[in-house]
């Protein structure tokens, strides 16, 4: 679980044009102004290291990031941020040094690669571009090396930018990254997915890529494979939040501290552009529907990887509609396909072909129905008692 900290909302100095909070600034649901003793008030109550996030964390004053930043390394001995990475000067790297800020950068590639990362025009997007660029490779000589999110479409991953795209990841490595979270493209709308999104073949093709790019690597890794294996074999403890049971309106492993202490979900979830206030009760009507809806109709009945994969994120949900499974099922389920002979090969018994994997299901079901949810890994040890 993490808390995020998002004193100006969503608000941003670039414009990607597939932004998953787009919804949010079309609505015009934009903060200017926050007040940080309401935000440490909350943080207070959260009892938990939280993450600096956006829209562009990094718009906040120095001397704002500052106070914040002393408040969590005296609590916690910890920091992070999240950000686009444009802004980061010396003075920030300074501040991530003295307060144990690990930085997260979301980046799709050099040049041409990260131009769907808009900032008004393509000589300013390139430079915003370099910037970024030059702040990972300071970052690095600095010790401080960040982990990076690449969002693939057809401007970074298509079969033609895909060994640009492999390239650059290999330069990285020998920066020091060595950590990097692959995202597909979150559609919320037809031009989006006319303009930037990759067709379900294309997805399958550029994640085997890049599990074939991995093998060639020293140290850098893509956590969505390991994730995934780890779910076959029903070793979900810490595995990412997409794989376990989300519910759209809780939004368990993420909890959002606006400006003015606010508390609200995770931003994959808002699709119409509003910060709904968080339940206090957590539903999993989302997973009970979908373990039970025949598959022509969105669902997931009788799919052997239901419990590797839940339907995923409902933030990328068919129509946008949180009670449907993941419009990237295709891809999910080709994937957990190689992965489970994988295992097979290697002498491991996947949860997928489990000869009580339907108990095993019965076992976590019933633990939604009574408002719970139920490790994987926990109902297997109640199946071996």
């Amino acid at each position: 679980m993490s808390v995020e900290l998002r004193p100006l909302g969503v608000k941003c100095n670039i414009q990607c044009q597939y932004c998953y909070q787009n919804p949010q600034r079309d609505a015009d649901n934009i903060l200017h102004h926050y007040d940080i003793d309401k935000m440490l008030a909350s943080l207070e109550k959260e009892g938990e290291p939280f993450s600096l996030f956006g829209g562009e964390a990094l718009l906040i004053p120095l001397a704002d990031l500052e106070t914040l930043w002393a408040w969590g390394f005296e609590r916690y001995g910890q920091n992070n941020v999240q950000t686009n990475g444009t802004l980061i000067n010396d003075e920030h790297i300074r501040l991530f040094k003295q307060y144990n800020v690990h930085v997260g950068i979301s980046m799709d590639g050099g040049g041409e690669l990260n131009d769907t990362r808009w900032a008004g025009t393509q000589r300013s997007t390139r430079e915003a571009t370099a910037k970024t660029q030059q702040a990972i490779e300071k970052l690095c000589l600095a010790d401080i090396p960040p982990g990076l999110i690449i969002t693939l479409h057809q401007g970074n991953a298509s079969a033609d930018k895909l060994p640009l795209l492999h390239e650059w990841l290999r330069q990285q490595e020998k920066l020091g990254i060595n950590a990097v979270r692959l995202h597909l493209l979150e559609i919320d709308s037809p031009i989006i997915a006319q303009q930037y999104a990759l067709t379900d073949a294309e997805n399958l093709v550029a994640l085997q890529s890049f599990r074939a790019l991995e093998k060639t690597l020293n140290t850098l890794r893509f956590d969505i494979f390991h994730d995934m294996r780890l779910m076959l074999q029903g070793q979900d403890a810490q595995v990412t939040c997409v794989w376990k049971a989300c519910d759209a309106y809780t939004t368990r492993a993420v909890r959002s501290v606006e400006g003015y202490g606010q508390r609200r979900n995770c931003g994959r979830t808002n699709k119409e552009g509003i910060d709904f206030v968080k339940a206090n009760i957590e539903g999993f009507e989302r997973y009970l529907a979908l373990y039970h809806t025949p598959q022509q109709y969105n669902g997931c009945q009788n799919c052997r990887f239901f419990l590797a994969c839940k339907g995923q994120c409902p933030g990328t949900a068919v129509e946008g509609d949180w009670r449907n499974r993941s419009r990237d099922c295709a891809v999910w389920m080709a994937l957990y396909e190689q992965l489970e002979t994988e295992l097979c090969t290697e002498g491991v018994q996947p949860i997928s072909l489990h000869p009580a994997r339907e108990t095993l299901e019965e076992l976590i079901l019933t633990d939604w129905v009574n408002g719970n949810n139920l490790l994987i890994g926990d109902a297997l040890k109640q199946l071996e008692k």
